[in-house]
């Protein structure tokens, strides 16, 4: 016998000492019958035991899948028409409509029937080899309905639809199979060949590098050199402009804050504008025109000029006892005693010759 297998079979006999819930797999169904024809006693799965990777079940047939990146903002025609990426091997997307896809949950799975996946599988395994992809995919396709929680089963049928250029199919499949069994390599290597179909590139070399990682395989490896460059170019044409998006919005922030202070220092300018008229617009008993104000304002040039009248406007407490009479003139008995207010008003008085306070 071939030592290699007989060490391969020593392994997975380790293997089952060491957890014998591995028997209680849908796929080795076939096995554990064997062993106990044998008369052997297949000990019960462990409730505490946490099930093999192979035997998760979906819990969402609509769930992304594992280690699956959130995508990635498209770039706009303006972006896209300053990256040229060769596009040479890139095919329409399928349109058809999706594969069925059986409710895990409604399933049971019996031995017989696993038996019979298998037998549908080979089956399938050997008219792909015969170039016979309608009747291999119609193979794979009863196989997955009698055992559809095997995730290999979908990586297969996946890998026709890639041969029949149903890029769109195989991703499907390939989510399904990643979804069972996130462990396994070939469904990451057949999506990895799908979108690289689709012109996908940065998920290409994302599921091609993961197919590399679980399980080297030098075609998986020999395409994702090809299309890692690609991906790179288009990461770094998106960090550009995301950095030139972030220096917009800064800049849009800076415009929005600087014309609102503009609007608020002409909205205090006209403010004080406003107030400034109020004040000089009244009048005081004895000056010519008295509650109604100045006559034509003559003499308000040499009025503000006056160093005196100046240096009494920029007093606050003259200056708010003047804009109260000027509103009020009956408030001037207010100020009586304020020898600085009856100052002003004195000046004023003089300047327009009307009697003095």
């Amino acid at each position: 016998m071939d030592p290699q297998k007989i060490s391969e079979l020593k392994t997975f006999v380790q293997l089952c000492t060491g957890n014998p819930s591995v028997l209680h797999l849908p796929e080795l169904g076939f096995f554990r019958s064997w062993l106990e024809s044998l008369g052997a006693t297949i000990p019960a799965a462990s409730k505490n035991e946490a099930p093999p990777a192979s035997s998760k079940k979906e819990e969402t047939s609509s769930a992304p899948p594992p280690c699956s990146a959130a995508p990635k903002p498209p770039l706009s025609e303006s972006e896209e028409s300053e990256l040229e990426i060769d596009k040479d091997g890139v095919i329409e997307p399928d349109t058809d409509e999706p594969q069925e896809m059986v409710d895990l949950d409604s399933v049971e799975v019996t031995d017989e029937m696993m038996d019979q996946a298998n037998e549908k599988k080979m089956e399938a395994i050997t008219a792909l080899g015969d170039g016979e992809l309608d009747k291999a995919l119609g193979l794979f396709t009863e196989a997955i309905k009698l055992n559809p929680r095997l995730a290999i089963l979908y990586a297969k049928r996946a890998s026709v639809y890639i041969q029949m250029q149903k890029p769109n199919a195989a991703v499907r499949d390939c989510n399904r199979a990643i979804s069972i069994n996130p462990d396994s390599a070939q469904p990451y290597k057949w999506r990895g060949k799908a979108h690289r179909l689709l012109g996908h590139w940065e998920e290409a070399a994302k599921d091609l590098a993961m197919a590399c990682k679980l399980d080297y395989d030098e075609e998986a490896s020999a395409l994702l050199k090809e299309v890692q460059p690609k991906a790179n170019r288009i990461a770094e044409h998106r960090r550009k402009y995301e950095r030139k998006r972030e220096e917009r919005e800064v800049q849009q922030q800076k415009e929005r804050v600087k014309k609102a202070r503009e609007e608020h220092e002409r909205a205090q300018r006209e403010e004080e504008a406003r107030q400034q008229s109020s004040g000089a617009g009244g009048g005081f008993p004895g000056f010519p025109g008295g509650a109604g104000g100045f006559p034509g304002m003559a003499g308000m040039g040499d009025l503000f000029s006056d160093p005196e009248v100046l240096t009494a406007m920029k007093d606050p407490e003259v200056m708010a006892a003047f804009q109260d009479v000027a509103q009020n003139p009956a408030n001037m008995a207010k100020y009586q005693n304020n020898p600085k207010v009856m100052a002003l008003i004195t000046k004023l008085s003089a300047k327009f010759g009307g009697p003095e306070a």
